[in-house]
């Protein structure tokens, strides 16, 4: 038989009682409304959540069945209704109609075992465990002894649940039970876990109490804070002298370890809610992540790095040629002896790329620092650890992000950095950029020396414009601009693809022959590197994509067809200049 369902929030009875109910929610009221009018029972079932309107799936499958003895309806549409109890069901088939819901029911036999000596002996546990808890819980004791005392074992076991405001789910379970002995085991369970929840709550309070005397706030809560942490595992003591340890074990120089373990004494002898503590523990943090002992390890092979630079790079013999003795040195020695490359050329013809190829040939991590603007040299050394907001420089982050010692760092365009009365940035990279003297580089923030003589540095710059110190400690390898057949071969090899990838074409679908390359570099680009024509390239492309609704369809691009395609464009342009100059 289907009958309505009333949900609850926080409502678990058992039957055999007689229940008053509040009902301010409109659906709610209707649904009692309903089953009057059709002299039904109702089931009252928890429900999940407190979510509102209520979903089936927010629904217990279990509820209790009850008999609508007396319904009040108030004038502000609220209604007051008793219920009295009659039933374990399980619910099946739940629906939703017109927000009222029905469910098939089937009783849950409940073994009468209410007169047995186990069942009684676990009343009387239940009863001596609620009255432990009454102060803790500031229950009143002349009620719950009237409880004890004259309320059947059905009253009983839902006033005790009612009283300790146990979770609906805890609730639930205790409904589910066959048997009046396993639901107050149940209940049992439950009670003793507040108890000793109850317990560790008194013990923190205790600790707290003990330090009132003095007075200071500030320790009051800071002794509360470890209560909490050793009770939960989390104690700041062993967070501690894990750290010491860590220090120990790593592979930090003499000097390092000796500055890091005198810092974890002081932070040691301060409150971890201080600030100064919290900054000493970052410090320490800082100083653990450096790759004091982590390398690279990579058998150098000259015809590996030979292949890998011509298959990135066409032309560029020389400058090739140039790399390979840079490599072939480093092999013999070891080490990174030799002057600090310096590329110097116009945008576009490859300096950065030429970095990365000479990592990937030697195996080692890649790093890229950018200099363009850089006015202040803490940019390079980091700031003292005093500083709010401090940090170490960007020599150490790169080396603490990839993780390795002797990583290949690109100092990006050389000749763009700047000077101010915050410093000169160019005297801390003289230090960084001499083998001589980056063997004991000292970061401001870290205040220890690190070893910078295995990382690989690499410059690049636009033009010369450097001064003759910084010009003195690199060597300057100046990568021309391309030639027309040079930027032809390039195209043929490298743009046309990274193009099509840039664009989602099939390379096979893309015809250009040589002739009208050139006819596209003369009449569209004017610069010594590539980029521009890639751009070019790229927007051959875009363009064709647009005029065959997003298909890449084989298309022979030649000098009519690139005019066709890139004169709106280039009109666009030239009509925005236009207009500009007007306005000036």
């Amino acid at each position: 038989m289907r009958n309505y369902l009333l949900p609850f929030r926080d409502l678990v009875v058992h039957p055999g009682l007689t229940v008053p109910i509040y009902i301010d929610n409109p659906v709610s009221v209707d649904c009692v409304e309903a089953a009057v009018a059709d002299n039904q029972k109702l089931v009252i079932t928890p429900q999940y959540s407190w979510s509102y309107p209520t979903t089936v799936g927010a629904l217990y499958n279990i509820g209790t069945l009850g008999e609508i003895a007396q319904v009040l309806r108030l004038p502000d549409g609220t209604l007051h209704a008793i219920v009295r109890t009659t039933d374990i069901v399980n619910l099946s088939d739940v629906e939703i109609n017109k927000g009222l819901f029905t469910a098939e029911v089937t009783p849950i036999k409940i073994e009468d075992d209410s007169d047995s000596d186990q069942t009684i002996a676990l009343r009387d546990k239940v009863a001596e465990k609620i009255q432990a808890l009454a102060p803790a819980r500031k229950l009143k004791i002349e009620k719950l002894r009237a409880i004890i005392d004259n309320y059947p074992l059905a009253a009983f076991i839902d006033s005790v649940m009612q009283s300790v405001e146990l979770d609906t789910e805890d609730s639930v379970q205790i409904l589910r039970a066959t048997s009046w002995r396993e639901k107050l085991m149940l209940l049992l369970e439950k009670l003793s876990l507040i108890a000793e929840t109850v317990k560790i709550e008194n013990s923190i309070n205790r600790r707290i109490q003990q330090q009132m005397e003095n007075g200071r706030r500030e320790a009051i809560l800071q002794e509360k804070m470890r209560a909490i942490q050793r009770e939960m595992g989390e104690d700041d003591e062993m967070d501690t002298e894990s750290l010491r340890k860590r220090i120990e074990r790593s592979a930090m120089p003499r000097e390092a370890k000796e500055k890091a373990l005198s810092e974890w004494k002081r932070m040691r002898s301060m409150s971890p809610m201080s600030n100064e503590g919290g900054l000493l523990k970052t410090y320490l943090e800082e100083l653990l992540a450096m790759p004091w002992d982590k390398s690279d390890v990579a058998q150098i092979d000259l015809k590996t790095a030979r292949t890998v630079l011509d298959s990135e790079h066409s032309g560029m013999i020389p400058v090739k040629e140039r790399i390979l003795e840079h490599i072939a040195v480093m092999k013999k020695t070891g080490g990174n002896r030799g002057s600090i490359l310096c590329f110097v050329g116009a945008p576009g013809v490859g300096k950065t790329s030429l970095c990365k190829s000479i990592a990937c040939a030697l195996g080692r991590k890649y790093q890229r620092i950018s200099l363009g603007g850089i006015s202040d040299e803490a940019h390079f050394r980091g700031h003292r650890k005093t500083y709010i907001g401090a940090q170490t420089g960007r020599i150490m982050d790169a080396l603490k992000r990839c993780k390795s010692n002797n990583p290949v760092i690109v100092l990006d365009e050389i000749d763009k950095m700047g000077r101010d009365w915050r410093g000169d940035p160019e005297s801390a990279l003289l230090e960084i950029l001499d083998p001589e003297q980056n063997k004991t580089f000292r970061d401001h923030y870290l205040e220890v020396d690190f070893d910078l003589s295995n990382v690989l540095f690499i410059a690049t710059a636009n033009s010369l414009n450097m001064s003759n110190a910084l010009k003195d400690r690199m060597e300057i390898i100046e990568i021309p601009g391309y030639s027309e057949d040079e930027k032809v071969q390039i195209a043929r090899e490298h743009l046309i693809k990274r193009a099509a990838d840039d664009t989602g074409w099939n390379p096979d679908n893309i015809i250009i022959g040589d002739d009208a390359l050139r006819y596209l570099i003369r009449n569209y680009t004017s610069e010594d590197g590539v980029r521009e024509l890639q751009r070019e390239l790229t927007a051959l492309l875009r363009r064709t994509l647009l005029e065959h609704d997003g298909e890449d369809v084989k298309t022979e691009f030649t000098s009519d067809k690139i005019d066709e395609l890139l004169r709106m464009r280039h009109n666009a342009t030239m009509s925005k200049r236009i207009g500009f100059g007007v306005r000036a």
